[in-house]
């Protein structure tokens, strides 16, 4: 592990990590993947969560209480920690997968008793016992005698003249003052040491008293220390399977939380690693740069062929690739895009970077690169990183035999990663499908490479430009292009020249991918705006024509009661009307619609129950409406069938009430989406909901559920002498 941290430069990122763990463990954590990011998914959405305090490794002190042992108290005190960090973790989580295993965690009460008995420190208190008590308060006298026996020897006149300074030095746990020879005359003492010029380090007499009834009394202290330590290792040995069981899922939940925290401090992301090889990553920064270029890449073939130029970045994206494949394999969090990034499981990550060749092993570089070779041919569900591969032999030769070394890989289903300058290798290679391109891009202007890749095509290395980036003498590099050749150069010119157009061709096809965009969202608003304007014309004409049939029907009712002429040229002018009315050419006329048909109303689909003149009774989803037969196109396609809804008369036992004092949230929500569909169902128009006022969670919750509920009109605090603030009033 060590060593693949050092090759993918996360040495410090894995060291920095480590400080957020109360105790230091494998990165890598049994069980489930899934489960745990949904653990730690949970953990993020909770701010402000204590920190578990820094915990020893308990697996001795197990197995010393398992075999009846004593623990000392500092032992005793780590499990106590433990304890108490799971009770206050079952009192923070109220609800949710996190509230389900803290739950879970039964915690004895022979063993909850002994958290009181430490303090912060984790010393026992001396309220436990009232021996223990006076021994402290002894204690504590004596060291206030100590304190003012020597600030009277210091005080005293005789002695100033001997005095060095007015300090209490402590030499070998002892309280001394420093004085000058023929100090003797003037106190008694034993020297304990000299000071570098030649004074004397002096304990009077009546501080070696103290200091004997001190070690007495620390004595009987310690003999009753061990008393207690011996009744809880006794009470432990009983309950060894359940410190066991909370031992480990402290790691387990320290594993979450350091996660968790380092995530937030260095605004990170998780991606949980999928059963496949794929590795398709978005804006994805190695944590070993300061300020780096993010990386995109679709790596979904089994073998990925980097080229280009020098000091162009290849390395890099090769150790980034390896890191992010890491990363997600240990679930530790990194900067990228998760939303849009995938990426594998692989059992083992296998990095080739380094030169083999060492003074130690004898080895040439080509011969160590082969022997790493072989062993690949053992492994399988595994991501392998190669740094040049074709270092340390001759080119044309390591280009066939790594095409067939490589295309061997592939059969067993290794994925692949490497950088080369050979270009014979990649046009080998270039052919099979399982073997996708990557060239790290030049700026040919400025002289210097960009940090950006382009996919499907062959780089240049750019070694002249880089030696002359690099101070190299141009007349060098102008002898060096001669020797080189004119026509290699020419196929370099090639390379250049498709790199550019790919280039090129890659920015016009995004502009034309943004117009289409464009093009297609203007079509879908134009098409809408026209749909909208259809159905308010047809439905304006619908209304006109009833409200003109309300004023004949009125006008005929007027004629019988008052039988004049004029009211019959006023009947007769409004026929004439109407007339006219049903010759105007109306944009579409209605379908010729049957009952039966499956039609479209707006974004709807219904089936048409029964038709009366120009009104349509249409089952729309389970919902009943009658429309313009206008408004309805033929559709071919059937409405998705609805749930069915049993009716029922409202039952004695129903309420315009609901009382959720008491329960969780997830409860509470279930009771209230049930009562509210009772109320539709029995025709209630507003109903009372009480939820008390308490922490505010329940209240909250309440009104969010209610905020989306369809059928809700509104919702409000009931009045004062309905509840208040512990009650919202909801109308349907």
């Amino acid at each position: 592990m060590k060593k693949l941290l050092s090759k993918l430069d996360l040495t410090e990122f894995a060291e920095h990590f480590y400080g957020y763990l109360a105790r230091k463990k494998p990165l890598f954590m049994q069980g489930d993947s899934k489960i745990h990011y949904k653990f730690i998914q949970e953990l993020m959405s909770h701010p402000g969560l204590k920190a578990p305090q820094e915990v020893e490794n308990l697996d001795i002190p197990l197995a010393h209480i398992g075999k009846s042992g004593v623990l000392k108290i500092y032992e005793i005190y780590s499990f106590v920690k433990i304890i108490k960090y799971f009770k206050y973790l079952k009192s923070i989580f109220l609800e949710g997968s996190l509230s389900q295993w803290m739950q879970k965690i039964e915690i004895p009460e022979e063993i909850d008793i002994f958290c009181d008995y430490f303090n912060d420190k984790g010393e026992l208190k001396s309220s436990i016992d009232e021996q223990f008590d006076s021994i402290e308060y002894a204690l504590k006298r004596i060291k206030e005698d100590m304190s003012l026996s020597l600030r009277r020897l210091m005080s005293n006149s005789k002695l100033s003249n001997y005095l060095v300074d007015r300090q209490v030095h402590y030499i070998n746990n002892q309280e001394a003052i420093l004085l000058r020879g023929g100090f003797n005359h003037v106190v008694k003492g034993s020297v304990v040491g000299r000071s570098s010029g030649g004074f004397f380090y002096i304990v009077p007499d009546s501080i070696l008293s103290l200091k004997s009834k001190e070690g007495g009394l620390i004595d009987k202290k310690e003999e009753l220390i061990y008393k207690y330590a011996k009744e809880i290792s006794s009470v432990f040995t009983k309950f060894v399977k359940f410190l066991t069981f909370i031992n480990k899922e402290f790691d387990k939940f320290d594993a979450y939380y350091a996660r968790v925290a380092f995530a937030k401090q260095k605004d990170l992301e998780f991606v949980l690693a999928k059963k496949d090889s794929d590795i398709v990553i978005s804006r994805f920064c190695h944590p070993a740069l300061s300020d780096p270029k993010p990386i995109s890449v679709d790596f979904t073939k089994h073998v990925l062929m980097i080229t280009g130029v020098n000091a162009g970045g290849k390395t890099m994206f090769l150790k980034s690739l390896l890191s992010a494949a890491f990363l997600a394999k240990y679930l530790l969090p990194m900067k990228i895009d998760a939303t849009h990034s995938k990426i594998g499981s692989f059992k083992e990550i296998i990095a080739v970077l380094d030169d083999p060749q060492n003074v130690k092993n004898d080895i040439s570089t080509f011969a160590g690169r082969m022997n790493e070779f072989s062993k690949l041919f053992a492994k399988r569900s595994v991501i392998v990183g190669i740094d040049e591969i074709e270092l340390g032999t001759d080119a044309d030769e390591a280009a066939s035999l790594f095409k067939v070394i490589v295309e061997k890989l592939i059969e067993k289903d290794i994925k692949i990663i490497i950088t080369t300058h050979h270009k014979r290798l990649a046009s080998l290679l270039a052919t099979n499908e399982s073997v996708q391109l990557l060239a790290a891009i030049y700026d040919e202007k400025n002289q210097q490479p960009t940090y950006e890749f382009l996919n499907g095509t062959i780089g240049k290395s750019y070694a002249f430009e880089t030696a002359l980036r690099y101070k190299i003498p141009a007349p060098i590099i102008k002898e060096a292009r001669e020797v080189y050749g004119e026509d290699k150069e020419n196929l370099n010119d090639l390379i250049q020249k498709n790199i550019d157009l790919e280039l090129e061709m890659k920015r016009r096809s995004k502009m034309l991918d943004e117009k289409l965009e464009d093009v297609k969202r203007l079509k879908i608003a134009l098409k809408d705006e026209q749909e909208r304007s259809k159905q308010e014309f047809e439905l304006s004409t619908y209304k006109m024509q009833k409200s003109f049939n309300q004023a004949i029907e009125e006008a005929k009712k007027a004629i019988k009661t008052d039988d004049t002429k004029e009211s019959h040229r006023a009947l007769n002018r409004a026929h004439e009307f109407q007339k006219r009315a049903k010759k105007v050419n109306i944009s579409r006329k209605s379908e010729d619609l049957e009952v039966g048909d499956f039609v479209k109303y707006g974004n709807s689909k219904g089936k048409i129950k029964s038709i009366k003149k120009d009104i349509a009774t249409v089952d729309c989803e389970g919902i009943t409406i009658r429309v313009p037969k206008i408004s309805l196109k033929k559709s071919g396609i059937p409405p998705k069938k609805p749930k069915k809804v049993v009716i029922s008369k409202p039952s004695a036992s129903s309420s315009i009430t609901l009382d959720l004092h008491g329960l969780r949230s997830q409860e509470a929500i279930e009771r209230l989406d049930k009562f509210l569909s009772d109320a539709l169902i029995n025709g209630y128009d507003e109903v009372l909901v009480y939820h008390g006022i308490g922490t505010g969670k329940l209240a909250y919750a309440v009104k969010t559920f209610l905020s989306t509920y369809p059928s809700l009109v509104s919702y409000a605090d009931a009045p004062i002498n309905m509840g208040g603030y512990g009650a919202t009033l909801v109308k349907l």
